[in-house]
């Protein structure tokens, strides 16, 4: 039934619908300014910015995570960020959320990576009981500063 796979080039208006879908359930859609050509540039054209892992269930596209590779310089290692982790409504409760944190959890291992983090807007308690059920805990003490570069 759920299928994880590596997305695809051919997966770009997909991607692009589930991130708007995201926008509209996060209440940002006002934010979301890209273009599915912009996605396609930084998903498959050099460099790559992003990864994607689409969440398959029974051929019908259920889910995504969008993450890229950071860099720790108090571990010296690499680390996974999970920018958007998103299931669409008619297929939650199946464990798809789950199944695709720990592919990336796995993934994030293969990859020598010392951490696996993103972050949840305060609202969102049952995305933050998702993942403190997952083992994940909020940083104390840190807050997220952000200079927007585009308009």
């Amino acid at each position: 039934m759920l299928r994880l796979r590596n997305a695809g080039e051919s997966d770009v208006p997909a991607i692009f619908e589930l991130i708007g879908e995201l926008a509209d359930y996060e209440r940002l859609r006002g934010e979301m300014t890209g273009s599915v050509e912009d996605l396609r540039r930084h998903l498959f054209a050099e460099p790559r910015y992003a990864q994607v892992t689409m969440a398959d269930w029974d051929g019908q596209v259920a889910g995504f995570a969008l993450y890229f590779f950071n860099y720790s310089t108090f571990l010296c290692q690499p680390g996974l960020y999970l920018e958007d982790l998103f299931v669409r409504p008619g297929y939650r409760g199946r464990g798809i959320g789950l199944a695709l944190l720990r592919a990336l959890e796995q993934h994030a291992r293969e990859r020598g990576c010392g951490r696996f983090e993103w972050s949840v807007l305060d609202w969102n308690q049952s995305a933050v009981d998702f993942y403190l059920e997952f083992g994940a805990r909020p940083r104390p003490g840190w807050t997220l500063y952000r200079k927007q570069l585009v308009a």
